[in-house]
């Protein structure tokens, strides 16, 4: 079963949550991130993309950009911009976007789960992304980016929410991307046993919806100062990471499409190789989004065709059924010569949020080749294949509204 626990957050003052909160460090380049953070020293850019704060070409990855993090951590701290809260809490987060609201709940999550399994995964990780992630997490020594888990809906948490969200939250404002969140602090002994007795005791398991290299990451951690700690009970903060927990009904997940640099040395041909398994037909900007599992958009010279999946290009089994997977197997890898997309640098992944304009912007520009939409992985299709112990293919969903870094921290 699910094993939760209160902490103590560091967090930031009500007047200033709205400038510290930043968007995930991975949804964002050097530049982009140095464009937001301008003229707001609050940002939690300046510790989660530090080298924003280095001269410019500084290597990502160098010591002097998690050095730098760990410095500007402990400057929001001294400066009074992040306090941490005098006793072990939970707290409830929600986020409204386009009139969709979805409402979790933060808490520290069990490192012995994530190795147990009681924690699912659907996705591979890359190994040098977890070490970025492990060398800035022990620099500042803290989790600054919350795991986006999900669970099965339970009565008893709601029930505990409802209560805790009829009241006026601490942090409550609107992101410059229209996103509405707020905050509220669960600090009554009742709630908190009543919230963690019922993950122990009816909840199975927690799925990873977002945030694979950070929970990996944070749990290798957790690991390494066990092994360094001559006294270690089990209870030390270094054996639980920073997590926000979502009821599996409220969340949706996006369309993750991808762009192709080249055409492996087809051009017109490919529209003929890729017809041997797919319906083809134009359509316009207006009609090229997916509209069912199994119709792939695709952007080549400047038109939109749609692309209808024939029953032979595919099984039906959990992971051969994904759109993400007929596109794999059918064009990505025998026509374009994609065996890894993880790490072929001729592939890129464009979250759904972005549009599809973005696709169409980029193959014009010259940049890439061609460009594919997908239809959406359903939250349903995510658990079935965790639960099976198989995984997804590499970038095949993508879930809005991202929860935000700096809100909460948690100090190991």
């Amino acid at each position: 079963m699910a094993i939760i626990r209160p902490f103590r957050a560091l967090r930031p003052t009500s007047e200033l949550a709205s400038r510290v909160a930043t968007l995930p460090y991975d949804v964002m380049n050097t530049a982009e991130a140095a464009e937001m953070a301008a003229g707001n020293p609050y940002s939690f850019l300046h510790v989660s993309r530090a080298e924003i704060d280095l001269p410019a070409g500084t290597d990502v990855h160098s010591p002097a950009v998690y050095q730098k993090a760990a410095e500007n951590f402990q400057s929001l701290i001294q400066n009074g911009t992040l306090k941490q809260d005098e006793k072990p809490c939970l707290y409830v987060y929600a986020q409204t976007m386009d009139g969709r609201r979805q409402v979790g709940l933060v808490a520290c999550s069990s490192v012995e789960d994530y190795f147990n399994d009681v924690i699912k995964k659907h996705e591979f990780t890359r190994p040098e992304k977890e070490l970025d992630r492990i060398e800035h997490m022990e620099a500042v020594k803290a989790h600054v980016g919350p795991i986006f888990l999900t669970y099965a809906p339970n009565a008893t948490v709601k029930s505990v929410i409802a209560k805790v969200t009829s009241a006026a939250p601490v942090n409550d404002f609107t992101s410059e991307d229209g996103i509405h969140h707020s905050l509220w602090v669960v600090d009554e002994a009742n709630d908190i046993e009543t919230i963690c007795s019922a993950f122990q005791n009816e909840i199975a398991c927690t799925y990873i919806a977002d945030g694979h290299h950070r929970a990996a990451s944070a749990a290798k951690v957790g690991k390494k100062l066990q092994a360094q700690s001559p006294s270690h009970t089990g209870k030390e903060e270094y054996n639980f990471f920073l997590s926000v927990l979502f009821p599996a009904d409220e969340l949706a997940i996006m369309d993750y499409n991808r762009v192709v640099k080249d055409l492996n040395g087809l051009s017109k041909e490919l529209l003929k190789k890729i017809s041997q398994n797919f319906e083809i037909s134009k359509t316009d900007s207006d009609h090229a989004k997916p509209a069912q599992l199994h119709d792939l958009g695709m952007y080549l010279d400047r038109q939109w065709y749609r692309l209808r999946a024939i029953n032979t290009s595919y099984t039906e089994d959990p992971i051969g059924v994904l759109d993400v997977t007929i596109l794999q197997n059918n064009i990505l890898s025998p026509l374009l010569g994609i065996a890894d997309p993880r790490t072929d640098t001729r592939i890129d992944f464009v979250g759904g949020i972005r549009g599809l304009g973005q696709l169409a912007k980029r193959v014009d520009s010259g940049e890439m080749a061609v460009a594919f939409a997908l239809f959406p992985v359903s939250l349903q299709q995510l658990m079935d294949i965790a639960d099976s112990g198989n995984v997804m293919p590499p970038k095949s969903t993508w879930f809005e509204p991202k929860l935000r870094d700096g809100l909460v921290s948690h100090l190991f």
